[in-house]
């Protein structure tokens, strides 16, 4: 499936970091985070994703947002990875 995406390198703030900055074609930002495990064990690549690790992403979201006079739509997704599985979380979690 093709995705068509532009991106930009992820912001790094004091209080955290995302992994891609993505502009979807309805023009939203897309935050994405990207995990990795081995296997599903203790909630898998995308159980990772903590309230502590999204705030942080969403952290470092807002201090990227801040060059943006009226900043556009954005989104929070998470691409977990299982072994040879990946799977892509659109709206995984959201900035509240």
């Amino acid at each position: 499936m093709r995705r068509n995406y532009r991106v930009a390198r992820g912001p790094r703030a004091r209080a955290g970091e995302v992994d891609l900055i993505l502009r979807d074609r309805e023009g939203t930002l897309v935050f994405v985070e990207v995990r990795t495990r081995a296997g599903d064990g203790f909630g898998g690549a995308a159980g990772s994703v903590t309230l502590v690790k999204q705030r942080r992403i969403v952290l470092a979201a807002q201090h990227f947002l801040m060059g943006f006079g009226s900043p556009p739509r954005c989104r929070f997704d998470v691409v977990a990875i299982e072994g040879e599985r990946v799977e892509w979380l659109k709206a995984a979690f959201d900035a509240g």
